[in-house]
């Protein structure tokens, strides 16, 4: 599978999610900034997570990036119409392999963390939306600087991401021609298979790049080009 957006190093600096943020009455931006502000400082402070330990970096991913996201939407979304002659027990698979592959690439880019600055524009939203966008700036010296905008859902368990875009790009719309072609030529089974192949399987080209630039915007134009 190809053009990986969720390995967009910057998300897992913003769509990080800790428990005591996540009612429902918590507004989506005080949401994700409380959320960045812990993430950073572990970043920051833990030299295991910076030298790239995997079972350090999983978990930082699990515990406190995974819980904003809404898996199943955002499977939903990017499977788009295939998703309806999946049956049950197939989405129930798609959902799982896509989380597992979330796990590992966004583990891949918390290592690439080098100090951003990250800004957050005003929402724009009425009090009764059940749907927002928060916009970000990140920002680094010597760099252009990226937009990244989350568009996010209010449900019952509090406000939860299903889409973000980098400079324009959605990660959904980038996900949907790829699973769209996979499931023509091998069916949902073949997409589910194509998942779990990729999980068992090294990202080399990734961490290739990873080694070789460890500047996070390069790395993300990296992976919007279609790096895999």
């Amino acid at each position: 599978m190809h053009k990986i957006v969720l390995e967009i190093s910057l998300a897992l600096l913003m769509a990080a999610a800790a428990p005591a943020w996540s009612g429902e009455d918590v507004a989506p931006q005080a949401l994700v900034k409380a959320a960045t502000a812990e993430v950073v400082s572990i970043l920051r402070q833990d030299k295991d997570i910076q030298a790239g330990v995997a079972p350090k970096l999983a978990e930082v991913v699990e515990t406190r990036i995974l819980p904003l996201f809404n898996f199943t939407r955002m499977t939903q979304l990017a499977v788009a119409r295939n998703w309806r002659v999946a049956t049950p027990a197939q989405q129930k698979l798609l959902t799982g392999e896509f989380q597992t592959l979330l796990v590992r690439t966004y583990s891949t880019a918390l290592s690439n963390y080098r100090d951003q600055v990250i800004e957050f524009k005003p929402v724009r939203a009425a009090p009764a939306d059940t749907e927002v966008t928060v916009k970000s700036v990140v920002k680094q010296p010597g760099m252009d600087a990226l937009s990244m905008d989350y568009e996010m859902e209010k449900t019952a368990a509090g406000w939860k991401v299903y889409d973000i875009k980098i400079d324009g790009i959605s990660l959904i719309t980038t996900y949907r021609e790829t699973f769209a072609n996979k499931v023509r030529a091998d069916g949902v089974d073949g997409l589910i298979k194509a998942l779990s192949d990729k999980n068992r399987q090294g990202d080399a080209r990734v961490r290739a790049h990873q080694t070789e630039n460890s500047h996070f915007p390069a790395l993300v134009r990296f992976l919007l080009q279609g790096g895999t």
